[in-house]
């Protein structure tokens, strides 16, 4: 991102932001509700456009939406709810994309998808519908479906992995599950991950590297270390959930 801006009409959401990510790394956006957190997501994801400023994926600049694109980058986004497909089996999900891909025959499909569903610690479950499975279950098939590799892809491409709330109102250890997921799936890719949480845990265990945003900007950036002990007043505040601060709730 360069001089990145986000505006309905007068609202300013994002305000000339900067950001370079290195290959391979794991980032954390954090902030209040309403900051723009979920807005770079979908900048990202290619679900819209900046008002102004440069966004670039792997190199290339990005003018036009996802769904324009002949080859789209490769981003892989894994929701807040785990948005399975009710009337798809767990390997119909899992497989999903690659369903449009003539390549690929029903074998090797159904062997990339169970070698997705393992390396999330699935088994038995691909003939089971959503709906036959818990909470925290559904959660890892959306992993085993981020993570599924197309072998008829440019193999030197790497993914970005956006997750959005990963960890919302899952018990502790649960949460510590996926947090080790969100790792593991992204080294197995190969690719880089972009996490957005306000669950401590999360931030702490899947990001190496944090970005704080408020008011439109990046209002500090650096490492996991760094933020645990930093002094910066945002970030003081939001570790701390102080009402006293330059984070104003009423402001959101």
């Amino acid at each position: 991102m360069k001089n990145l801006t986000m505006q309905w009409d007068s609202n300013v959401v994002l305000d000339q932001l900067d950001l370079l990510m290195q290959p391979g790394e794991r980032l954390a956006i954090v902030g209040p509700s309403g900051c723009g957190k979920s807005t770079i997501l979908r900048l990202l994801a290619g679900l819209l456009l900046p008002s102004k400023g440069d966004l670039q994926l792997f190199g290339k600049q990005q003018k036009y939406l996802r769904i324009d694109q002949n080859k789209p980058p490769d981003v892989r986004l894994v929701f807040q709810n785990p948005a399975l497909l009710a009337s798809l089996t767990v390997e119909e999900n899992v497989g999903f994309l690659l369903m449009k891909n003539e390549n690929i025959n029903f074998k090797e499909r159904k062997e990339l998808v169970m070698k997705s569903l393992a390396e999330v610690g699935l088994f038995d479950v691909a003939n089971k519908y959503p709906g036959q499975l818990s909470g925290g279950m559904q959660k890892r098939v959306s992993f085993a479906r981020a993570l599924i590799k197309d072998p008829y892809k440019d193999q030197g491409r790497m993914p970005l992995l956006l997750y959005d709330e990963p960890t919302a109102g899952l018990d502790p250890v649960a949460c510590t599950r996926i947090e080790d997921l969100i790792v593991k799936t992204t080294d197995i890719a190969k690719g880089c991950s972009i996490v957005v949480s306000h669950v401590r845990s999360t931030i702490q265990r899947s990001a190496k590297r944090v970005v704080m945003i408020y008011d439109g900007k990046f209002q500090w950036d650096g490492c996991i270390e760094d933020f645990k002990q930093s002094k910066n007043a945002y970030v003081q505040q939001f570790r701390s959930g102080n009402l006293e601060g330059p984070m104003q709730a009423s402001d959101h």
